[in-house]
């Protein structure tokens, strides 16, 4: 019998995929149009992204659902296809690990607005369009909810909020940072703390308080956004930081670190503790590849020690 996410992190460190975006643009979706629909209109084209990074070494796919939520599927005039986008997604998931062993994580991406005070979506919008996203990503099985990429913890809380009414075996709150210009600190945008978000997030129930994307966050300063989570709770990490800094070439964004220089920082995120490890922006099944050859070695190291 296949142990829980949470149990399995109790052995070991995983590893978790890589980027999505670029990889079903690569694959010839067009900019700004809906990805998630492709879940159900072209699923080969997504379970081929997924199995490059099976192949590649992951133990943790996310599901093609970033913006798999009702406001922005109704955007994309997708709302009537919510239910059926999402449960896809976690069967195409679950496909491209085969008879391996593997996670899915249910993907919540941020709605893509604000909400009141601050803008005009109510609460009571964004907790519908959250909670039947989450529900249908259970129903279908996900070993995990991950409400990723946030940069509001009020949005966050109600993904936590819906993971925890429709019973999520494991809840990954995952906030995007910026550095500070001055490189002393790391914020949200709207201006949260690693330190604030580790103890409202872990009081409001997730299991696992990771970071994905954000401006400047590459993996030789993810650790310390793990310190500073480590410092506030005991709650296992997880840390999607990309791969460096991104350029403009031909008016398009390219990230330029290589796998090799992605992972050389690793051994030290590895020592201050994160127990699942991948890639945002940038990130392909060779940057994830280099990661898993990292992550094996100091899991044999701790084995070692250990026996």
């Amino acid at each position: 019998m296949k142990k829980t996410l949470l149990e399995a992190l109790k052995e070991r460190v995983l590893v978790s995929d890589g980027a999505m975006g670029t990889q079903l643009m690569d694959a010839g979706l067009d900019s700004g149009n809906c990805g998630e629909i492709w879940n159900v209109v072209h699923p080969e084209k997504v379970y081929k992204i997924q199995k490059r990074y099976v192949d590649a070494g992951s133990d943790c796919l996310t599901t093609n659902t970033f913006g798999g939520n009702g406001l922005t599927l109704k955007r994309h005039g997708y709302f009537d296809d919510l239910e059926e986008i999402n449960k896809a997604s976690v069967r195409v998931a679950r496909e491209a690990f085969g008879s391996k062993e593997g996670y899915v994580l249910g993907d919540v991406g941020p709605v893509g607005g604000v909400m009141e005070p601050y803008g005009d979506l109510t609460v009571e919008e964004v907790r519908e369009a959250i909670r039947v996203q989450v529900r249908s990503l259970i129903e279908a099985g996900a070993d995990a909810i991950i409400i990723e990429t946030q940069m509001d913890l009020a949005e966050t809380k109600l993904g936590i909020e819906a993971a925890k009414e429709y019973g999520a075996p494991c809840i990954i709150a995952s906030l995007a940072y910026d550095r500070t210009r001055d490189g002393s600190a790391f914020r949200t945008m709207m201006g949260v703390a690693p330190e604030r978000a580790a103890e409202e997030l872990s009081e409001a129930g997730a299991d696992i308080l990771a970071f994905n994307c954000g401006t400047g966050v590459d993996m030789d300063v993810a650790k310390h956004i793990i310190q500073a989570y480590k410092g506030i709770s005991d709650c296992f990490t997880m840390a999607q930081p990309n791969a460096g800094l991104p350029v403009l070439e031909n008016l398009k964004t390219v990230y330029k670190q290589t796998p090799q220089q992605m992972v050389e920082p690793l051994d030290d995120l590895l020592t201050f503790g994160v127990n699942i490890v991948g890639g945002c922006c940038g990130s392909t099944p060779d940057h994830i590849k280099a990661i898993r050859a990292k992550v094996d070695a100091w899991n044999a190291r701790k084995m070692a020690k250990v026996g």
